[in-house]
């Protein structure tokens, strides 16, 4: 697109936000998993940010707690090493890393050992002391979710957590899981259940990072705060959705790991689910956390089930080449790396507009994107004398959640000159463009809300059990050859051909990848 065709103005609004973030509470953050990928790449960047920033709360401490020996001086170092690979603002300031890496401490020993756990509730409280955090503490599992249940019990052996009796009692303790929060709904409920037998369910705190991403939160203002398309959100005028999350690489060495999730645990029953949830919820009453997870809920029990036999009429499966050459994957393996899947949702905005959502590893590009496709006009004044007639597209909005953060819209136009000619028109918004501000990384705006106490980027485990008894019995047709055919795709495509019939049906496509 010609960039001096484009102007883009935010005008910031005046007066106090309609919605504070408020302070996050002193407290002492346990990390699990201290030496793991997901807190190297992702949870130390993400804090430091934060404390670069002066966003953390003025007392704070972290505990890397590992089954690995850890000692403070060369785990601190490990923590430097990290940031120089994955902090957001690159050069480093030196100052601010040796400040932050001033407040990790570390703790080790075995999940199951009973004796390491009480060595940690020693360290926390003379933490409190020494460090002001008020006995708060903040559990994050960054760890296999095998390990959850064992960790439950020994924090809540060792009196580290405690229910919450009534709302806003302090000192608190909270707990955050990663994904996957159960593997079908069974292990999903199963796991609830050990949460709810040590935890009230406002202290659990359940990570979908997608959540956190700015423009996902977006769609709630933009769809809210304007009234020219809210009116138009409805089956009225929408034809379809789609919902598409591209990435261009493969299962990057954790072969094992991913053979046993698949693409459909892996995206769709959290992070697609949570994303087509906003866009199809009603309006809540207002902002307030319980508020938006009720409406969300709504959407979820409002799915049209998908079992057994019609399971290929509406999912369509693939497999990238070589899949099943890679390090840890099972030979003859049925699961996707590719899945594309025709949802309905029956409740009376949605009723009979499709939603179409695709996700896939080894894909042409790296891509996250909601597209809403408005109805063509309902009358063939543009049709002119011949067949050859220039094609009116209908208007798309396009919902960009990575990886260039914005929101464009396509619209007809006519093209100067003497004849009627048509042309498409691509108004575009690019988020950290257009406010002149870095979009902040979703973990750090999510373990700031936790220190809050807000959940409302957070699973509710209503949800996730919702999202789960939807999934589940895909995945059960899909193991067994009920499911269909689990079609290889090359590397760098589009994915399989099979699925450009699920819009097809319907004489609907896919948006270009």
């Amino acid at each position: 697109m010609d960039a001096q065709g484009v102007h883009i103005e935010t005008h910031p609004r005046e007066g106090e936000p309609v919605f504070s973030a408020g302070r996050p509470d002193p407290c002492t953050l346990v990390l699990f998993g201290a030496t793991g990928d997901l807190a190297e790449r992702k949870l130390f960047p993400a804090l430091f940010e934060l404390a670069r920033s002066g966003l953390l709360p003025e007392h704070f401490a972290i505990v890397a707690y590992s089954r690995s020996k850890l000692e403070d001086g060369p785990f601190r170092e490990h923590v430097k090493e990290g940031l120089k690979k994955f902090a957001r603002t690159q050069p480093l300031d030196e100052a601010a890393v040796n400040r932050f890496a001033e407040t990790i401490e570390t703790a080790s020993g075995g999940y199951d050992d009973p004796e390491a756990f009480q060595r940690l509730s020693q360290k926390l409280q003379d933490i409190s002391k020494r460090r002001q955090t008020d006995g708060n503490k903040l559990y994050y599992m960054a760890t296999p979710a095998s390990t959850f249940p064992q960790i439950i019990q020994s924090l809540s052996g060792a009196g580290l957590i405690k229910r919450e009796e009534q709302p806003g009692q302090k000192p608190w303790s909270r707990l955050i899981i990663e994904k996957p929060f159960g593997h079908d709904l069974e292990s999903a409920k199963a796991l609830n259940k050990t949460l709810g037998s040590a935890l009230d369910e406002k202290q659990i705190f359940r990570i979908d990072h997608y959540l956190g991403k700015e423009t996902v939160q977006n769609i709630l203002v933009f769809r809210f705060a304007n009234a020219i398309f809210e009116p138009l959100w409805n089956r009225q005028h929408i034809d379809h959705v789609e919902i598409t999350a591209a990435e261009a690489i493969g299962v990057e060495g954790r072969g094992g790991f991913y053979d046993e999730t698949g693409v459909i645990r892996d995206m769709v029953q959290n992070h697609l689910l949570q994303v087509l949830a906003l866009c199809a919820m009603e309006p809540p009453v207002s902002f307030a956390a319980e508020d938006i997870r009720d409406e969300k809920n709504k959407v979820f029990r409002a799915l049209r089930p998908v079992e057994g036999g019609d399971v290929p009429q509406h999912v369509v499966v693939g497999q990238y080449e070589g899949y099943q050459d890679e390090k840890g994957v099972k030979k003859g393996s049925r699961t996707p790396t590719y899945v594309a899947m025709k949802m309905n949702i029956d409740s009376w905005r949605w009723q009979g507009v499709p939603f179409y959502l695709r996700a896939g590893k080894n894909l042409k590009k790296r891509l996250t994107e909601v597209s809403i496709h408005f109805k063509s006009v309902p009358i063939g004044l543009f049709s002119g004398g011949g067949a050859t007639c220039q094609r009116l597209q209908p208007n798309v909005l396009t919902l960009r959640i990575q990886p260039h953060e914005g929101i464009a819209l396509s619209f007809e136009s006519k093209i100067p000159g003497e004849d009627v000619n048509i042309g498409g028109v691509t108004m575009d918004m690019d988020y950290a463009e257009s406010f002149k501000k870095p979009v902040p990384e979703a973990y750090e705006r999510l373990l700031l809300d936790c220190m809050r106490g807000n959940a409302t980027l957070f699973a509710r485990q209503d949800s996730v059990e919702q999202a789960w008894g939807y999934i589940t019995p895909i995945l059960q047709a899909l193991e067994t050859d009920a499911g269909g055919t689990v079609h290889t795709y090359a590397k760098g495509s589009k994915g399989p051909d099979a699925a450009d019939a699920l819009p097809a049906k319907n004489g609907r496509r896919w948006s270009t990848l």
